[in-house]
């Protein structure tokens, strides 16, 4: 045996293969169903036939080194010779050899240091969750394509089609349709590279922190995870309030209700100087929705389907009714404020896209993930661009661009053409949209949760899933609850300013993430940079690229020299040439995205250009959240997360082995 020289606490570290722990040692593999890191640290995966050197093992314990008591190895008797007794009194006796010889607070200081960055460059075999389902902790496959396309288009497509194309409109003319288009094809590279991670890892919920998770490491997931789930907060409470309003606009069409019902039940009525703005139908709402996502999946795609559907056909029936009325003379000029007022309007339209994600949260709900989730992605975010397009070619033809209006363009227009019977129907649709909206971001707000709660990072209570139902009930009505008392107390509408951050991150995250989990460093002869290994490197150019993104979008912000641009996009593609030719990439199974790494390097800086379009308020939640974050993570989630160890020596096969089909 390799062991036969090692000292004997090395042996028994080292001959655990039943606990299939290891420490990673020397260059890391970038394989996406191992669990590897680009620096050692303390990870589960299939134990290595040789040993470690010496002079460079780490301590396996997923405790830092300060918490571990620098015990003597006691006598144990026969009944107490199991692996994880040796492996315990070997990590004890490690644990002092690897403590400095200083103070005792020192020491406390620096082991908490080396423990928390051990923990936070975990990373995640996706075959450790792959047992979910088959077990029967998991959520049941009743998904098809048609739901999950209804589902992307659900998340979507709110009543910002019926106000934000209006709106947008009045700086950029009926330029607005290309408005739409760009930001679109933009999307369109954010959509393939979540289709492609979607069809790679369709065994589990997760979406973007899942991915984060298995290509970079646990603390850069849990930063993403608090990020969206910040924008998922907000936006329902705000979009309840909004269903709230629509529908008490919708009954004020009753004569008899007309100017009789309060405005503190649907419209908000502020107390103590603004600061509370009570809203009674708005957390009835979101309780109605939350009770329908606790019952069962299938009964809330159901009412998701229904409602969906019956948005569509009204956007339909609007688009042809609009088509009659049309003059081609409002379509001239097209781009009446140039280029650049189009350019902008992209930015602000970008977020009317946002939703498609919600597929990749269903993961673990789709009868046929590998086939089914790249579809729902890609089929939901066509279908907007072409709803999208068709409003706006007819809302500009119908009127002059200059008589829309900012709160109801859409409407006034046929208001204006005498076609009353339509603005009925655009607030039936408008209600209908806000519905769906918010039901799927209920929805995949659950999801989250109860990813990370089976994984440790939160509380377990959130990884709890109905025996009957089959829904992750506690993370549900935890959601609805946090919503609802938003909702209920505060006018959200005024942190619109500082939503997005959390989209646009996990976009950019999700597009690195293709790119680092198709190295392939065990194929390459390249040597690495000085002390930087190949993966160092080639994080170091995402990183550079995602900079010269948000450089660029700052330059073109305040209106610098045109040549601040193009020196920040030179840097970027330099950055991009590193990447095409110093790593080594491999085809994943499933859907592939093209043009890797050039795709998802432009949706990267793209993105990042957008974020530099936000508000600085919006910046300034971004470094704060972050920082909360991580002292959460550091208090809580380094010390509960659970090891992903795989009982498959294959862990890509264990993970593979899931039934694509529900059963």
């Amino acid at each position: 045996m390799l062991s036969m020289g090692l000292p004997r606490r090395e042996k028994a570290t080292n001959g655990l293969t039943g606990l299939k722990c290891r420490a990673i040692q020397g260059e890391p593999s970038n394989d996406a169903y191992q669990a590897t890191s680009p620096n050692p640290g303390i990870f589960c995966a299939q134990a290595r036939s040789r040993p470690p050197h010496p002079m460079t093992q780490e301590p396996t314990s997923l405790l830092p080194v300060w918490a571990r008591a620098p015990t003597r190895r006691a006598k144990t008797t026969r009944r107490q010779r199991h692996p994880l007794h040796l492996h315990a009194a070997a990590m004890a006796e490690e644990g002092a050899s690897h403590r400095p010889p200083s103070s005792s607070a020192a020491a406390a200081a620096g082991g908490f240091l080396s423990g928390f960055c051990a923990a936070a460059l975990r990373r995640k075999p996706i075959s450790a969750h792959a047992t979910h389902a088959a077990s029967g902790e998991g959520l049941v496959r009743q998904l098809g394509v048609f739901e999950l396309v209804l589902l992307g288009i659900g998340a979507s497509i709110g009543a910002g089609i019926f106000v934000v194309t209006g709106t947008v409109a009045r700086d950029a003319g009926p330029g607005v349709t290309i408005s739409f288009v760009l930001a679109g094809a933009a999307c369109v590279l954010n959509a393939l590279c979540y289709a492609e991670l979607a069809s790679r890892f369709p065994a589990v919920v997760g979406g973007a922190y899942l991915y984060t998770y298995a290509a970079f490491n646990e603390l850069t997931a849990f930063l993403v995870f608090t990020q969206l789930m910040l924008d998922y907060h907000i936006g329902a409470a705000s979009i309840a309030r909004s269903l709230a309003s629509y529908f008490v606009q919708f009954l004020e069409l009753i004569p008899l209700l007309k100017g009789h019902i309060p405005t503190w039940i649907g419209h908000g009525e502020e107390f103590f100087g603004g600061v509370v703005s009570v809203n009674i139908l708005a957390p009835i709402l979101l309780i109605i929705l939350t009770a329908i996502l606790c019952y069962g999946v299938k009964e809330s795609s159901a009412v998701n389907t229904f409602m969906t559907t019956l948005k569509i056909v009204i956007v339909i029936v609007v688009v042809f009714a609009g088509v009659f009325e049309v003059d081609v003379s409002n379509w001239s000029p097209f781009m009446p404020n140039g280029f650049k007022a189009v350019v902008t309007g992209a930015t602000v339209v970008f977020f009317a896209y946002v939703g498609f994600d919600a597929v990749a949260n269903s993961a673990e709900e789709a009868k046929k993930p590998q086939r089914d989730l790249p579809i729902g992605i890609l089929g939901s975010l066509l279908a907007c661009v072409l709803l999208y397009v068709a409003v706006c070619l007819v809302i500009t033809g119908m009127v002059p661009y200059t008589l829309l209006g900012e709160d109801a363009p859409l409407a006034e227009a046929f208001a204006a053409k005498g076609l009353k019977f339509v603005t009925v129907l655009i607030s039936i649709g408008a209600v209908a949209g806000l519905t769906t909206t918010l039901l799927v971001g209920l929805y995949v707000q659950s999801r989250l949760y109860l990813g990370l709660g089976r994984d440790g990072l939160l509380p377990s209570v959130f990884a709890k899933v109905h025996p009957t139902r089959h829904t992750p009930l506690h993370s549900q009505i935890w959601v609805g609850c946090v919503a609802a008392v938003l909702a209920g107390l505060f006018n959200v509408h005024e942190l619109s300013h500082i939503l997005s951050v959390g989209t646009l991150t996990g976009y950019s995250v999700v597009s690195a993430c293709v790119i680092t989990l198709r190295w392939n460093d065990k194929t390459t002869s390249r040597h690495s940079l000085g002390s930087m290994s190949i993966w160092q490197e080639g994080v170091l150019c995402l990183v550079i690229i995602a900079l010269s993104g948000f450089v660029a979008g700052l330059c073109y912000r305040f209106s610098y020299a045109t040549a601040f641009i193009i020196i920040a996009f030179l840097i970027a593609v330099v950055a991009g040439f590193a990447l095409q030719f110093r790593q080594v990439y491999v085809d994943p199974p499933g859907f592939s995205c093209p043009g890797v790494p050039i795709v998802p390097m432009v949706s990267v800086f793209f993105n990042m250009l957008l974020f530099a379009q936000l508000h600085e308020e919006a910046w300034y939640r971004f470094v704060i959240l972050s920082l909360l974050a991580v002292g959460v993570y550091a208090g809580y989630g380094q010390y509960h997360a659970v090891p992903s160890c795989s009982d498959h020596p294959h862990p890509a096969v264990a993970y593979h082995g899931i039934p694509s089909e529900a059963p």
